[in-house]
């Protein structure tokens, strides 16, 4: 389910207005910016020292004024630590998940040689 190894789905791209975050006290959300080679692939996240409890969704096209964004948007997530996994056995990054919050990350790209 993550986006080295399982799912990948084709999806429709996400129209202006159509994400709606359930933040809160005690819930915040996470948003993981990708580079667009990731569209359809589901990304993984897990509390840390968690990583059997994990949650999932896909990466989506999100078109803005200035063009589009690739992005995972994962809300209604318990305030705390996260771990963002790059395939099911690698963590790629921990994130701080704040209540009432929406908490952005990058996914790091290769550098270009």
């Amino acid at each position: 389910m993550s986006a080295g190894a399982h799912h990948h789905h084709t999806l429709d791209p996400s129209g202006q207005g159509t994400v709606v975050l359930n933040i809160g006290r005690g819930i915040g959300a996470l948003v993981i910016h990708t580079p667009g080679s990731l569209h359809g692939h589901e990304i993984e996240v897990s509390p840390v020292g968690e990583p059997d409890r994990r949650t999932h969704a896909a990466v989506r096209a999100r078109y803005v004024r200035d063009g589009v964004l690739f992005s995972v948007v994962i809300d209604s997530l318990a305030e705390g630590r996260y771990v963002v996994w790059r395939d099911p056995d690698t963590a790629l990054a921990e994130v701080e998940v704040r209540s009432g919050a929406v908490t952005e990350y990058e996914w790091p790209v290769p550098a270009k040689v």
